[in-house]
């Protein structure tokens, strides 16, 4: 591997655009490391949509939002629709109240909406129906083909002279240490990888290779697709993206060539019980050694509040069954915020994660804001936002509220029988 070797752990959007970003930056011994090739099967980066917005309460997020659109409207433009984007709710909603605010500080343009039934205007073919809902459109926001998107980074990392390993020999099972310094990766293979850096981009798995509790815990997010006819994906084909900030049930028009809508919960989760390997500490997370897409399974109440999503949305479709169903797994901070930091006691290990359901629309620039802090180059503001904060003992469970973007019922842990079907 050589002495200036960095190992990237995970193929996301965090792994894929630091490992691009860095070899922009004259880096040239960079190897990604993932369980699957991308774009990974049961990743959160992954499947045919992610709303692409900068419609944030938070200043940073808003701005980094737009410099990413510019991305989105060029580079990755063939993955990219500008459908607008509508944010409402039936109960006052302070997040919603201050994105807005944020929106026409930065000389955007709304539509105020104090009842849905204005969305026809715009949107002759809305069905949405939610009694006392207000809220306002953003004719800038839109959605993302987001294992498109993926595949088109992954193939700029490998044009770009990054290596990849997958499969077994691309499965780390705990961070290979000389006393504290992180030096290398050991695989599940039983063979291992020595680098200078390890870059930990590995999103709601994190917490098997390292301790995070007091800083990130892993939920899984419920979401669903329908197949509609051909004629039906035409009728919805000018809907635009939609939020309901009370139950937090989102969703997208039809994907253009498949017909399928899909709706999913930008919530609190599910969390589960799992053994880390590496570190013997018990977590929630998702399986390491089997594909976490693949059950189709959701919990009863999960499935139930999207059915109600489709028939607030799209009454016409309420009665449609599932094409198929499967659980996103979110990798929550207790702001919303992401962590951005090289490790505070594992000298040689960095960690970027912490996207929070959020983190996919910044793809064509999140490399750059972490490479900055990679290199100690990021204002000092942002290196205290994403700070990785050292755990600290006897500090209890740490609160994973997030940023108030959420909605929904609060996080609930499986029981054992619904956690053997996922």
């Amino acid at each position: 591997m050589g002495a200036d070797a960095i190992l990237i752990i995970g193929a996301g959007v965090f792994g894929l655009s630091t490992a691009l970003e860095l070899t922009k930056r004259g880096y040239r011994n960079i190897t990604v490391l993932d369980r699957h090739v991308p774009p990974v099967v049961d990743g959160s980066s992954v499947d045919i949509s992610r709303i692409i917005r900068a419609d944030y309460a938070d200043p940073i997020y808003a701005q980094m939002a737009l410099e990413a659109q510019e991305g989105w409207s060029t580079t990755y433009s063939d993955f990219y629709h500008k459908s607008g984007f509508v944010l409402f709710s039936d109960k006052s909603n302070a997040y919603l109240q201050k994105s807005k605010e944020t929106i026409l500080e930065k000389g955007g343009y709304v539509d105020e909406l104090s009842d849905l039934s204005q969305l026809r205007r715009l949107y002759p073919a809305v069905e949405a129906n939610v009694p006392g809902a207000q809220g306002y459109h953003n004719p800038s926001g839109g959605w993302a083909d987001a294992a498109g998107s993926i595949g088109l980074l992954a193939s700029q990392c490998s044009s770009a002279g990054v290596s990849f390993i997958t499969g077994r020999r691309g499965t780390v099972h705990s961070l290979r240490r000389s006393g504290n310094k992180v030096v290398g990766v050991n695989l599940v293979d039983g063979t291992h990888l020595p680098a200078s850096q390890v870059i930990l981009a590995t999103g709601a798995w994190s917490n098997r290779l390292i301790d995070l509790s007091q800083a990130a815990a892993s939920s899984g997010q419920p979401v669903g697709f329908l197949q509609l006819t051909p004629e039906e994906a035409k009728k919805f084909a000018n809907v635009p993206v939609m939020i309901n900030f009370s139950t937090g049930v989102f969703s997208f028009p039809p994907t253009p060539g498949s017909n399928i809508l899909k709706l999913a919960r930008h919530g609190y989760g599910y969390a589960t019980e799992a053994k880390s390997e590496a570190t013997g500490r018990t977590i929630s997370g998702p399986r390491r050694d089997a594909s976490n897409a693949a059950s189709g399974y959701l919990p009863d109440d999960a499935d139930q509040a999207l059915r109600e999503g489709v028939k607030q949305l799209f009454p016409s479709l309420q009665d449609r069954p599932w094409s198929n169903r499967r659980m996103c797994w979110y990798t929550d901070t207790p702001t919303g915020d992401f962590i951005i930091d090289h490790h505070p006691t594992l000298p040689g290990l960095f960690v970027a994660t912490g996207g929070a359901g959020h983190g996919f629309k910044f793809l064509p620039v999140l490399g750059k804001y972490v490479a900055d802090c990679f290199e100690n180059k990021a204002p000092r503001e942002l290196r205290e936002k994403w700070r990785l904060k050292a755990p600290t003992d006897g500090a209890g469970t740490v609160n994973m509220s997030g940023d108030g973007s959420r909605g929904g019922p609060p996080l609930r842990k499986l029981s054992v029988l619904e956690q053997s079907k996922l």
